[in-house]
């Protein structure tokens, strides 16, 4: 049998998932193996250095370098607040005496008496790493963090931007082909995952920052809506750093576009449970996804899914179609034609069959399709 090896979009009712959190520089774990944790507890955190402040006491006290320790209210490693004497002259006249003051709360780190520079740091900012999913600790990463194990929903979307969060899922829509309005956004959706259908415009985005929605997952949404939003144009840059107050997450494409009957059944049967979502994105080497993940098994689910997919695709396998003039379709392998097929940029490549909900068959590229793995 022929085989087509395809990028997965994952949709799966319940699978085995393994997230590997540490921190990106070294610092403490604070769980043990075997530990239950919640998504929002803090399994490791570090000290990232505070920020140095440089006074030049020689200059501002009008002495040499190496006589600014004759003038030094304060040492190196002493505790300073902001507006506190560090050195100070002292002269006959009291009108001429000149204080300087630290612009900062923090310590000194050091007082040269070549340069006459003395440096503050501010104090440290403590960098606190979470689970992000509820689950067991399997494996301690030793000064840097810790991997989690659980059983649960796993959807991947195309496209994303915010950061992890989390919340309770909450269906705003009553089928996949409804778009999401502004005005169908309530304060009762305030700290959920709400999901929309087809598509949420800019001012639906908009609404649900304002209302302090911690997601949003729909089909598709206008790149210009995207633009004006973020105010500059993504590229291919990653994603997921962005400070929006709110992560988004595209399960289809750009434009108006239904979300998967599939996807949005599955995300129904989870409604009301806490999720956790991440919408970083990367699409060049090491393709990332936006993600949904609920812990737990779904409605009439009794056993997880624990095999990693095969790779390839086969007759009978759902998939999207990524291209257009099909963007965003979704169908059936319907075959997988060995021979060559020559396509509209004259270029002679393999194809495969997809058969659609309604019966009506489509030849695309194979490069031009995504599996859906269900």
């Amino acid at each position: 049998m022929a085989h087509a090896y395809t990028p997965g979009l994952k949709v799966i009712p319940c699978t085995l998932l393994k997230k590997k959190r540490v921190l990106p520089i070294p610092g403490k774990v604070l769980v043990g193996l075997g530990k239950e944790v919640e998504g929002v507890d803090i399994v490791a955190q570090t000290a990232l250095p505070g920020k140095v402040f440089p006074v030049n006491v020689a200059n501002r006290l009008a002495v040499a370098p190496d006589e600014i320790k004759n003038f030094m209210v304060k040492g190196e490693g002493d505790t300073i607040a902001k507006g506190e004497i560090i050195a100070e002259n002292k002269p006959f006249i009291k009108w001429f005496k000149t204080a300087i003051e630290s612009p900062i709360a923090g310590t000194i780190e050091s007082i040269s008496l070549i340069t006459g520079q003395v440096m503050l740091r501010e104090p440290p900012k403590i960098l606190p790493l979470a689970a992000y999913i509820k689950g067991k600790v399997v494996e301690v990463h030793e000064g840097f963090g810790v991997t989690v194990e659980t059983e649960g929903t796993f959807i991947q979307g195309i496209f994303g931007i915010g950061g992890e969060t989390s919340g309770a899922i909450d269906m705003a829509v009553k089928s996949p082909a409804e778009d999401l309005a502004p005005e169908g956004i309530k304060d009762i959706h305030k700290g959920k995952i709400l999901i929309g259908g087809r598509h949420a415009s800019l001012s639906t985005i908009k609404r649900a920052i304002e209302i302090g929605v911690k997601a949003l997952v729909v089909g598709g949404i206008h790149d210009r809506d995207l633009r004006e939003l973020m105010g500059y144009d993504i590229g291919v840059a990653v994603t997921g750093t962005e400070n929006l107050g709110i992560t988004l997450i595209v399960t289809e494409g750009f434009g108006s576009i239904p979300m998967a009957e599939y996807t949005f059944k599955l995300l129904a049967s989870r409604n009301g449970e806490k999720a956790s979502v991440s919408g970083a994105t990367q699409i060049r080497a090491g393709v990332m996804r936006p993600e949904i993940i609920v812990p737990g098994y779904p409605v009439n689910v009794t056993e997880c899914k624990r095999e990693q997919g095969r790779g390839w695709i086969e007759p009978g396998d759902p998939v999207r179609i990524i291209r257009e003039p099909y963007f965003g379709v979704i169908g059936t392998v319907k075959s997988l034609p060995p021979e060559l097929v020559s396509v509209g940029s004259e270029s002679r490549v393999r194809v495969l069959e997809v058969e659609l909900d309604g019966g009506e068959k489509l030849v695309v590229p194979r490069a031009n399709i995504e599996v859906l793995e269900k």
